[in-house]
């Protein structure tokens, strides 16, 4: 990634938003001095302040301190928070970020003790761009994420979608390019439907970066030439100016586009001039001597960078240092010019490793090692090839890495959303049972008092036949007593029968009425077998996918394995990936959800297979493959 990417994506749009106008501020200062108004003061205090903050960055604390006193004057908290949080800001442009962390904090503490929501995600996502500006970037995805839930709760769409651009950024300057993307998507797809062209613009830029470093020229090209068309639309000389240098970088390999690709590096060099930007202009220059070295052409290459090496005009920096002169090098050793070549080269190495980057580096040795070949000093080139070679591994191993540490990222979130989405359904199936055992009992409480009061009539009616006739009673004693108790017991079984009944109507018609009403509660039983399947899907799809970025890092792990032992499981071959990453027993038993004797039992046996003896240690053996 160049010098100027992540740069523009922070700032490529800030301008947009703010410009000095300065009539427009005298009027607006004319109008502060003359109100009497105490909130018509805080409105023009906090305009006077979006105007300044880009421009004037002392007179905008000025404004802000006036918010502060002015909301302490009438005791007004939302003036006095607001000014707390423009100060903060100031402060951050400045990158004082211990002062602007203090006054986001007063601002943040106010904003949550009266529940505003926005509010609050839009300082906590200025703490996490802080942060992130200072390499914090853990810190500043925790920010995010809170911001991101309170944005929710506020339901405010455009605040969710700065968040998954954030986020995007952070996953961006990680390496996590997969996840940077989905998150940048997520933006695009938001901003879309809100028809917030700057936000949508700002995103595509992130997503042409995030594709850039994925390698994926083609949909690279796609968002930058969106952003082409909206730069021109817009006359944003400046930013078409920068983006056109992004788009001829990645396109200055392609021979088939030279003659497009030339043109627009050409358009990004007269801009430069326009605007008497000679550090772009200097930039612009150094792509199109790649471009040109790229499609063959090294004498007029050789001729564009000796003019801005030359030229007083150009203030060469070091950094700058690290990309013109390896470029010069190359030149020179493609036109023969050895000394020339390793001149350039070895200044080049000497401030790249001073810098620390590693990409240049990469390259100077290569071609350091190529030139002292065709001056058949082979033990130099030997020499720079070991180091190009050490480097590459270095920066191979890292990138492995980050896309394993990426991987298990994905696990994590897939694995917490998963549980999330359990949980819910179990609150869902309780809180149904529980409104059924609330219908039942109802349903028997009401059995029971007809029951009840039935057989208390009955019994009424029974004594008062008894007394109009008791001879008749005496005879007839044993026929009653039996009749009594057979009615008693057919009472009972219909009574039951219509408990039952009824419960099973009234269960049946609310069920009806609530899939009538929510029809996807007549499978919630179901939904929740099949979650619980797909979490076992899930696990299984995880170690795929494992497996593959294992196989990539570790050389075909698992076919090494299989050839040792034909008959080795599935289940060994993760037990064996898991002791390769030298994981302890413990770890791997809460891994595969086993104690830990089992874990050490499956050792032995493994061992077994592989005909080891009782003294050889199996993660010695297994590090060897």
């Amino acid at each position: 990634m160049n010098k100027y990417t992540l740069l523009v994506i922070f700032i490529f749009f800030s301008i947009l938003l703010f410009g000095q106008n300065q009539k427009k501020i005298d009027s607006l200062k004319f109008e502060l001095s003359n109100s009497e108004n105490n909130l018509n003061k805080f409105q023009i205090l906090n305009h006077l302040w979006n105007i300044s903050i880009n421009n004037d960055i002392d007179a905008s604390d000025i404004y802000a301190n006036s918010m502060i006193d002015l909301g302490k004057q009438l005791e007004i908290d939302s003036i006095l928070s607001f000014g707390y949080e423009r100060k903060a800001v100031g402060f951050a442009y400045r990158n004082t970020f211990d002062s602007s962390k203090v006054y986001f904090n007063k601002a943040l503490k106010m904003y949550q003790e009266s529940n505003d929501y926005k509010k609050m995600a839009g300082v906590q996502r200025n703490l996490g761009q802080d942060l992130n500006v200072i390499g914090k970037l853990d810190s500043a995805y925790y920010f995010y994420d809170q911001s991101g839930k309170n944005y929710e709760l506020a339901k405010d769409s455009s605040g969710i979608a700065s968040i998954y651009n954030s986020k995007a950024i952070v996953y961006l300057q990680k390496g996590y390019y997969n996840l940077s993307l989905e998150n940048a998507l997520n933006s695009t797809a938001i901003l879309e439907k809100l028809n917030e062209p700057i936000e949508l613009n700002q995103n595509y830029m992130v997503i042409a970066t995030i594709y850039s470093n994925m390698k994926d020229t083609l949909n690279a090209i796609k968002y930058y030439e969106k952003l082409n068309t909206f730069f021109e639309n817009q006359n944003l000389k400046r930013q078409l100016c920068s983006n056109l240098m992004l788009t001829t970088r990645l396109l200055v390999t392609r021979k088939d586009l030279k003659e497009k690709t030339e043109a627009q590096i050409i358009k990004a060099i007269n801009i430069a001039k326009e605007l008497k930007d000679t550090g772009v202009e200097l930039e612009a220059n150094g792509i199109y001597a790649d471009l040109l070295y790229h499609s063959g052409d090294y004498e007029k290459a050789e001729n564009i960078l000796n003019e801005i090496t030359n030229n007083t005009i150009f203030n060469i920096e070091d950094y700058d240092k690290t990309s013109i002169y390896p470029l010069l090098g190359k030149t020179h050793l493609a036109l023969n010019n050895y000394e020339k070549a390793i001149l350039y080269l070895n200044e080049a190495k000497l401030v790249s490793e001073q810098l620390g980057i590693l990409s240049s580096l990469l390259e100077i040795n290569k071609y350091l090692s190529l030139a002292y070949q065709q001056k058949s000093d082979n033990k130099k080139a030997l020499y720079y090839f070991k180091e190009y070679k050490v480097l590459n591994d270095s920066i191979y191993n890292s990138e492995s890495q980050n896309r394993f540490n990426e991987l298990q990222t994905i696990y994590e979130t897939e694995k917490k959303n998963t549980a999330l989405l359990l949980k819910e359904e179990e609150i869902k199936i309780l809180n149904i049972k529980a409104k059924n055992d609330q219908l039942t009992k109802k349903l028997y409480g009401i059995g029971m008092f007809s029951f009840l009061t039935i057989s208390a009539l009955l019994y009424f009616g029974f004594k008062q036949r008894i007394k109009k006739n008791k001879v008749e009673r005496e005879k007839q004693e044993e026929i009653y007593k039996q009749e009594i108790e057979f009615k008693q017991k057919e009472l009972a079984s219909q009574t039951l029968h219509l408990v039952q009944k009824n419960t099973f109507l009234q269960e049946l018609k609310e069920n009806l009425e609530k899939i009538k009403q929510s029809p996807e509660l007549f499978k919630v039983e179901f939904r929740r077998i099949v979650m619980l399947l797909k979490k076992q899907s899930a696990e299984d799809k995880d170690w795929e996918v494992f497996k593959s970025y294992f196989s990539e890092v570790h050389n075909d792990f698992d076919n090494k394995l299989k050839a040792l032992a034909k008959d080795i499981s599935e289940k060994e071959i993760r037990l064996a990936s898991f002791l390769r990453m030298n994981l302890s027993t413990k770890e791997i038993a809460s891994m595969l959800n086993v104690l830990p004797d089992s874990v050490l039992k499956s050792k032995y046996r493994l061992k077994k297979k592989f005909g080891l003896d009782k003294e050889q240690d199996l993660n010695e053996y297994l590090n060897t493959l």
